[in-house]
């Protein structure tokens, strides 16, 4: 068990010093428009939402704008980030609510913002962490549910479970950081397919759980 530990030390140390600029990739100023850019992040990358939500946040300011935004018109802009209609429905009933209960105010607790229409956990865990910078959880999207089962860090299969397996292995005010240094990974060396184990700096530190030697 200590040599367990002792190699899942060693694997963190390893990304948090290949990453040390590690961050939230997606662009925003204001907790509102990291909502917003989660939302539009669902089955989309990064940089395609980052490629819409300049004119989107230039269109809409303010939880009000959306909630009185024209459908139609929401729903053009965000088009190219795929299934945009529920998306638009999910933005702008979420704004609703923020208006209505929140006094448009984006709220900063998990329990007030998966009360939002459209929010779950993984959602609420990146805005709290990167928006408010509290630690909460742990996002577990594809890249951090592949990485932590490929290197060793859980042999659990949902997210909910391996995010608590996740939480135990750093403090709580690294958890945020932690899901950035495995998504940066999993997007700069660690695919999906045909991982760069050649080239990897973590080569010596990972068992390659699922990988084809």
């Amino acid at each position: 068990m200590a040599t367990k530990a002792t190699s899942i030390s060693k694997l963190i140390a390893a990304l948090r010093k290949t990453y040390p600029d590690a961050h939230c990739e997606l662009n925003f100023t204001t907790p509102l428009e990291l909502l917003v850019a989660t939302i539009l992040s669902a089955q989309c990358t990064d940089k395609r939402v980052n490629m819409v939500t300049p004119a989107l946040f230039a269109r809409f300011r303010t939880a009000a704008d959306y909630a009185v935004a024209p459908l139609k018109e929401l729903e053009r802009m965000i088009q190219s980030t795929g299934f945009f209609r529920n998306k638009a429905k999910a933005i702008q009933a979420a704004c609703v609510e923020i208006v209505e209960k929140h006094a448009g105010c984006v709220p900063d607790t998990m329990e007030a913002l998966t009360a939002l229409h459209g929010v779950g956990c993984k959602t609420a865990n990146v805005i709290l962490g990167n928006a408010f910078g509290k630690s909460e959880g742990v996002v577990v999207d594809t890249h951090v549910i592949r990485l932590s089962q490929r290197i060793g860090l859980t042999k659990q299969k949902t997210p909910e479970k391996i995010e608590a397996d996740l939480m135990k292995l750093v403090p709580r005010d690294q958890w945020t950081m932690l899901s950035h240094w495995l998504i940066w990974h999993g997007r700069r060396r660690c695919y999906a397919r045909g991982p760069e184990c050649e080239h990897c700096e973590l080569a010596k530190l990972c068992p390659k759980i699922g990988v084809e030697k």
